[in-house]
């Protein structure tokens, strides 16, 4: 016999080549432990062993019965083949169909005469009971009742499969690493959970885990095996976060404390308003951190609307007051605008320092993005270079390797999903030592996600809105069934807009994929015609399209333009501005608007095809209104059926404002893999078992875990175990992805 395969010896040594080369190139499977690690999906049951006479509709079953004849019957005026089997075991009869080119194979086993084991699901046809393509085994003469019971009750494991390799046969591999493994005692496997932990938890180990979820004889060994493989997941993930805010402890930093009466007293002392509780309390958390001499890595979650800005706002002026200078970086030259526009507002003469008529504490506030003009950059950089500008606000064009700063202090990354690693790391590394870092997301995040996701930030949450914000009201829109309510709806844009007040109008799409016009016609006709058949089946609505129709139709007469990606940057913050101005009534835009536009004045928003977004995306959208003292309106028309999954999505953006309510119903309707982002590959491809939303319990007392053992052992030197599963599930480049893309 071969030695026992560790878990990272290559399929290809136990399976062969060809079985390995298949489940390397169509499953992703290369090693012992991946195919360990490929769990059952679900597991199809054959039921309790009944009597024909007993047997219960809708329900799976096994029976052991003669065949007594089996027939090939033709239908669909002969095109069409169906075999059809009769059994009886004395006490009634079954009939079996079988469809297909199989059905010659079945034919030749399902001799008159011949006795055999069948398993399926009971269904009724023409008033007889009937199993459709049903799993059976023949029994020969010696086979007792232990066979016929063992094969009747056991669990079949149905794997996540492909068209080149079936369940059945990732079953059949799957049995051949686990006798391989079973034939020296799992010696060379390694335990990632400490024996302590595991004992302490009432947990299986591993070697019994993989026997009970591959080849479960109950369904209380899934669960056993479940609770086991989950809890290697969710720990090896919290060490790894663990280690890395261990790391980033060691690392050093200057403490910035602000100075007495210096630029954040000047600012507060201006302020119109008073800061919400939760405001306050987090500005602590966040000054608290600047004063250590370790770099600060939190998360701030803020609902839209409840001050975030403001909150970074006031700790960038902290660290300005301190001596350094501090950066925002913004997912968008729209986004990065706007920040600029607002802040500078906010700030009045406290950001002109230097300037004529600028305060004598205030700083140079300045914006950087790829887009502006040679001569307005020179300046920029140069304020940068010598500390002249306390504070700088742009996109990714901050971290440019021209781009030099005389010492940064603060980072600021405004909605984190949206950069890479390599981004944050590449401006950290501007800073004489590793500046703070605050990250600030308005989309809220379930507290399970926050500790898998984003485990290596202290999280701060904002969850109340400051007081002047308005309640928004939300509808749903059926367009296809009811066109009136449609109709109505652009009317109620139009009363806002007689009230002095402006509209938001957002589409999934811009609409200028085709250069040439005939193109764009046909498109714009087979759209028409699609539209009319399904419209999951059309494109969806056009930013250009629609600004087209409704100015020249129910919104005829007033101010409409269009905001979009492709623009350029001068023409984009053009519109802007002159919407924030009051110029414009109705902004035609995509989802550039979803995050950090404030115009107070604007109080409707119709999203357009709004069953193509996700709920949590909708709900960004919808924190664009109501910003001001005016009630806010938004409105979510679809085309889509009243009982369909995306019309149910829509009631729940409706009938809630609570974010983090949608972001768990968004959770629940997504796949892991989207929960965790398209940059988290590392992350998404070791959680197969655990359910990021569903295990709280599990995730949370891991992290405890996992933080005692990184604490007592950072290197973990004492659990060469645990070390080498931290390897195998995330390799060095996995292990940067935790710093979330």
């Amino acid at each position: 016999m071969d030695p026992v395969p560790a878990l990272d010896e290559p399929l290809k040594k136990t399976l062969g080549g060809t079985t390995a080369k298949v489940m390397a190139e169509h499953l992703d499977l290369h090693t012992v432990g991946d195919l360990l690690h490929h769990y059952p999906r679900r597991y199809a049951e054959r039921g309790e062993l009944t009597q024909l006479a007993d047997l219960p509709l809708d329900e799976h079953a096994t029976v052991v019965a003669q065949v007594a004849d089996a027939r090939v019957l033709r239908f669909n005026n002969g095109k069409g083949q169906r075999l059809e089997v009769t059994l009886t075991d004395g006490s009634g009869r079954l009939q079996l169909v079988f469809f297909g080119k199989s059905i010659y194979h079945h034919q030749k086993e399902l001799l008159p005469g011949r006795r055999g084991m069948f398993s399926g699901k009971v269904g009724m046809f023409r008033n007889i009971r009937q199993l459709s393509h049903p799993a059976y085994e023949m029994l020969g003469k010696d086979s007792g009742e232990d066979a016929v019971e063992a094969w009747a009750n056991q669990l079949i494991p149905l794997y996540p499969a492909c068209a080149q390799m079936e369940s059945w046969k990732i079953a059949k591999t799957v049995d051949v690493v686990l006798a391989s493994m079973e034939a020296t005692g799992w010696k060379e496997i390694a335990d990632p959970l400490p024996p302590a932990l595991r004992e302490g938890r009432g947990l299986t180990g591993l070697p019994d885990a993989f026997r009970k979820v591959h080849r479960p004889r109950t369904k209380a060994d899934i669960a056993e095996a479940r609770d086991r493989l989950k809890w290697d997941e969710a720990f090896v993930l919290q060490v790894a976060l663990a280690r890395r805010r261990f790391a980033d402890t060691q690392l050093p930093a200057v403490a910035r404390r602000p100075a007495p009466g210096g630029l954040l007293d000047t600012f507060d002392a201006k302020l119109p308003f008073t800061l919400t509780d939760g405001q306050q309390k987090v500005s602590k958390e966040i000054f608290d951190d600047l004063a250590t001499e370790h770099p600060m890595h939190r998360l701030l979650q803020g609902e839209v609307g409840s001050g975030k800005t403001m909150v970074a706002l006031r700790a960038m002026l902290a660290v300005v007051d301190a001596g350094g200078q501090a950066a925002m970086l913004a997912p968008t030259e729209v986004l990065a605008q706007q920040h600029h526009r607002s802040i500078t507002e906010m700030m009045g003469e406290l950001a002109e320092g230097g300037m004529l008529g600028g305060a004598e504490q205030g700083t140079k506030v300045v914006l950087l993005t790829g887009s502006m003009g040679m001569p307005a950059r020179r300046r920029a950089l140069l304020d940068l270079a010598t500390g002249e500008a306390g504070v700088v606000i742009g996109t990714h064009a901050l971290i440019e390797d021209k781009v030099q700063f005389h010492d940064l202090g603060l980072v600021v990354v405004d909605e984190q999903h949206r950069f890479g690693v390599e981004q944050r790391d590449a401006l950290r590394s501007k800073g004489r030592q590793p500046p703070h870092l605050l990250v600030m997301t308005a989309t809220p995040i379930p507290r399970t996600v926050a500790m898998t996701v984003f485990g290596d930030l202290e999280t701060s949450v904002l969850d109340q809105l400051p007081a002047g914000r308005s309640p928004i009201a939300t509808h749903v829109v059926p367009a296809k069934d009811k066109p009136h309510f449609l109709a109505r709806a652009w009317e109620r844009v139009r009363e806002e807009v007689e009230n002095g007040h402006q509209a938001y109008v957002v589409c999934p799409r811009i609409g200028d994929d085709e250069d040439d016009p005939k193109g764009a016609k046909a498109t714009a006709k087979a759209t028409k015609k699609q539209a009319e058949d399904d419209p999951e089946k059309r494109p969806p609505l056009a930013v250009l399209e629609i600004a087209e129709q409704i100015a020249a139709g129910p919104l005829k007469g007033l101010r409409v333009e269009v905001l979009h990606g492709r623009m350029q940057p001068d023409d984009k913050d053009d519109v802007m501005r002159r919407f924030s101005a009051g110029d414009v009534d109705v902004l035609v835009a995509t989802t550039v608007i979803e995050v950090g536009v404030n115009v107070p004045n604007a109080t409707a928003m119709v999203i357009m095809d709004a069953d193509r977004f996700g709920v949590s995306q909708l709900h960004q959208l919808r924190g664009r209104v109501g910003r001001g003292s005016a009630p806010g309106l938004c409105l979510l028309v679809s085309e889509m059926h009243e009982a369909s999954p995306a019309r149910a999505r829509l009631a729940a953006v409706a009938a809630t404002l609570d974010g983090f309510e949608l972001s768990r119903i968004d959770l629940e309707q997504r796949r892991e893999g989207d929960v965790l982002g398209q940059a988290q590959s590392g992350v998404r491809s070791s959680l197969r078992m655990l359910a990021v939303i569903d295990d709280e319990e599990v995730i949370v007392a891991a992290r405890e875990e996992a933080v005692a053992v990184v604490t007592a052992d950072p290197e973990l030197e004492g659990l060469p175990e645990l070390r080498t599963a931290l390897d195998a599930l995330l390799d060095k480049e996995r292990e940067q992805y935790l710093d979330k893309g």
